[in-house]
């Protein structure tokens, strides 16, 4: 992504946007990790601390907006609908504060639950 500044252009690669959005949604309440389904089985796996940017699709828009799509694990128990309006709440406002870009939706998925 582009960005057009008075000094000049920022140029932002998808790397640092997946990075910030992982951390961003592994930071809120509920989030076991981010999520990942194997091509080779089908099953869904959670993703390590370092590699957690697979779990996040970004895209590009042609109006110079951000659409950000999550794949998490919750732990059992907690209220989907709270923690995925926090995690939207969240990766909004961290995108927006720290790569200057305007995030147009963040959709969450959840694929999975841990218990205990």
């Amino acid at each position: 992504m582009k960005l057009q500044t008075e000094q000049g252009q920022i140029t932002i690669s998808s790397e640092v946007f997946t990075n910030i959005t992982g951390a961003a949604a592994t930071n809120c309440y509920g989030v076991k990790g981010m999520a990942v389904r194997s091509k080779a089985d089908g099953l869904v796996h959670l993703l390590r601390r370092e590699s957690m940017g697979k779990g996040v699709k970004v895209t590009f828009n042609e109006d110079s907006t951000v659409s950000i799509e999550l794949h998490i694990i919750v732990d059992n128990g907690v209220n989907l609908m709270a923690v995925s309006r926090s995690i939207m709440s969240e990766v909004r406002y961290i995108v927006q504060r720290t790569t200057g870009a305007e995030v147009r939706n963040v959709d969450v998925c959840v694929d999975s639950m841990v218990i205990g």
